[in-house]
């Protein structure tokens, strides 16, 4: 499908957030995708994504994650600059203003006339377990996590201390969780804490591990794996085709 873009603020209870959102020329109503970036805000690779996701029939909305931190439209280089302040701003900001973002893009797009109403999650690296967090809201269908940082070591958030790992619980939604096995920040240990807590939770989830490392999707860079972005991409589809669309 052809898609078309608009930005948009979506109010909260403390500043606008930027929000990028993508989705089909078309008019009608579609379900939806918060597309969560990893800590380096809105960069090209992030946008694709979504563009290639909204491209299947889906609105995908794009926040900007640190909203609360730094000026509208600040995007942040892969370099090792733009590394520090995205790092020091994962622990710098409060988890209460991340769920705070979640619950607001939620309310703002179950109030569109071009959304169905029904919401899904998807995210790379921070955005995967930010992903994962907003998953935990009642109102979301599905999520799609791809390496999800921090979540087996609650350091998210100010003072690196966040309930995440504790609350795998209330996972109302099926899950599709995608790893690389030589990720240094999600190592075979961390996944396992995971993967037995989610099972022994009982909550509805596929896993995945591939052969790559951190970040192999981001089409940018020598991380990026091509035929393995392609096959998590259309588990994606398939993943949010079955929760929202059926």
């Amino acid at each position: 499908m052809t898609i078309k873009e608009e930005v948009v603020l979506v109010p909260t209870a403390t500043v606008p957030m930027r929000t990028v959102v993508y989705r089909p020329q078309e008019d009608g109503d579609y379900p939806a995708i918060i597309l969560y970036s990893e800590i380096f805000q809105l960069t090209g690779p992030i946008l694709r994504s979504a563009q290639m996701m909204a491209g299947h029939g889906f609105v995908v909305a794009c926040p900007e994650v640190y909203y609360d931190n730094l000026e509208a439209g600040t995007v942040l280089a892969y370099d090792d600059a733009g590394k520090e302040v995205g790092n020091d701003l994962k622990w710098d900001t409060p988890i209460e203003s991340f769920d705070r973002g979640a619950q607001a893009l939620i309310k703002f797009l179950q109030a569109q006339n071009y959304c169905t109403g029904k919401i899904g999650t998807m995210g790379f690296c921070l955005g995967g377990h930010l992903a994962f967090r907003a998953a935990l809201e009642k109102e979301v269908d599905a999520c799609a996590i791809f390496y999800g940082t921090d979540i087996h070591t609650g350091t998210l958030g100010t003072g690196k201390n966040c309930d995440t790992f504790d609350r795998i619980g209330n996972l109302g939604c099926e899950a599709m969780m995608v790893w690389g096995r030589q990720d240094p920040h999600v190592p075979k240990e961390g996944r396992q804490l995971i993967y037995n807590k989610m099972c022994d939770e009982s909550v509805s989830f596929t896993w995945h591990e591939f052969n790559a490392v951190h970040a192999f999707m981001r089409d940018e860079g020598e991380r990026y794996n091509p035929q393995l972005a392609r096959q998590c991409y259309g588990m994606a589809v398939d993943l949010f085709n079955r929760n929202l669309k059926a």
